[in-house]
């Protein structure tokens, strides 16, 4: 790797963002909460950057991406549309600044692995916020499979189920292939659930075929170009096989991404929306065990952020990954920090599971 950004005797850190919507609102607390310093942010115009920056207390708009990377910042968190995602990583990757990318990281796998090249090349610290890996009990999850407490790994059971496209007048960005990229349920959300599988398994998905359904042909008068749902068989490295639903209509769900994994010896449960528990069942009986840094396995307890007892959720999860990436960019090298090779595999699994539906067939996804 040629390195040529300095990544030690860093001080506070100074973050830039490009976009003001909800993400950047996430992006921006977990900032503060790492003692950065939210120094800069740019949107699509000026006028909605000066709006953005007031209403997320970032101490100065710029007029455009070209100001805000002269600027005074050491990293700069990208939370636009999908479609804009590599352009503007790249942009920040050439002008030397560290970055963190909201997923997908590209709409295509051949640019998200251009970025991870760039970055790799430049030295800087690339990250793309797969958050889901910092909840405490699913480093819990993650430790008790590796120390081989499931015994070899069998059969798995995944989901992350939404419902807030559940109706026909139900609309977004994302519905188009131009704005969201020719996946949405899966890239956005699917994404996610694969990257959890296969950090707290510990291996690969290496084969999978998918079926994808599009319920509504269009929505606000604009024609649909994604997916709604999406069905995939999987293949583990190991052998061990499973099932995945993804889907943005499911009534009732919020944000119900579950992880189930089963060995020969015991199976393990997390559900992001009770983020608190992870279930272990056994033949003879099965418990739930709550977060308690002090009785966790080893290197778990940085996680817990609060005392057991205090709930934790989504944006300590946030806060965690954001604390971790800022690490890196002193020179640390936090465990599990999910960088752009992890949105190059993301983006990797997305067309596979694509190019499995059309053709209805099985696809290698090798690593």
């Amino acid at each position: 790797m040629t390195t040529d950004v300095t990544t030690t005797g860093v001080g506070t850190i100074r973050s830039g963002f490009l976009g003001g919507g909800f993400m950047a609102h996430v992006h921006s607390r977990a900032a503060r909460a790492a003692g950065a310093t939210t120094a800069l942010l740019a949107s699509s115009s000026a006028a909605r950057a000066q709006a953005a920056a007031q209403d997320l207390g970032i101490e100065r708009a710029a007029a455009d991406i070209d100001e805000l990377l002269a600027g005074d910042i050491d990293i700069v968190h990208v939370c636009t549309p999908n479609a804009t995602h590599a352009a503007l990583a790249m942009a920040v990757i050439d002008a030397g600044i560290h970055v963190i990318c909201e997923k997908p990281l590209a709409t295509t796998a051949a640019d998200a692995r251009a970025l991870a090249h760039a970055a790799d090349q430049r030295g800087v610290v690339a990250a793309v916020p797969f958050v889901y890996r910092y909840h405490p009990m699913v480093r819990e999850a993650r430790a008790r499979v590796a120390a081989g407490e499931i015994g070899d790994l069998l059969t798995v059971d995944c989901g992350y189920l939404q419902d807030w496209m559940l109706l026909p007048d139900d609309d977004d960005w994302r519905v188009t292939s131009a704005d969201g990229g020719p996946s949405r349920a899966f890239a956005d959300i699917g994404s996610h659930l694969c990257d959890l599988l296969e950090f707290v398994a510990g291996e690969r998905i290496v084969r999978l075929t998918a079926r994808t359904r599009r319920v509504y042909d269009e929505r606000g008068g604009r024609a649909v170009t994604n997916e709604d749902a999406v069905a995939i068989l999987v293949e583990m490295a190991s052998g061990a096989i499973g099932t995945l639903l993804v889907s943005q209509m499911s009534a009732g769900r919020k944000n119900a991404l579950t992880l189930e994994l089963h060995g020969a010896q015991a199976s393990l449960r997390f559900d992001q929306e009770r983020p608190e528990e992870l279930w272990v069942g056994q033949r003879d009986g099965s418990r739930h065990l709550f977060r308690d840094p002090l009785t966790a396995h080893p290197g778990i307890a940085r996680f817990s952020r609060v005392p057991a007892g205090h709930a934790q959720g989504y944006q300590d999860a946030f806060n965690g990954f954001v604390a971790d990436a800022y690490a890196a960019v002193r020179g640390e090298q936090p465990d599990g920090l999910p960088t752009f090779a992890d949105g190059v595999r993301a983006a990797q699994l997305t067309e596979a599971v694509l190019e499995a539906s059309a053709a209805q067939q099985w696809i290698d996804t090798p690593y």
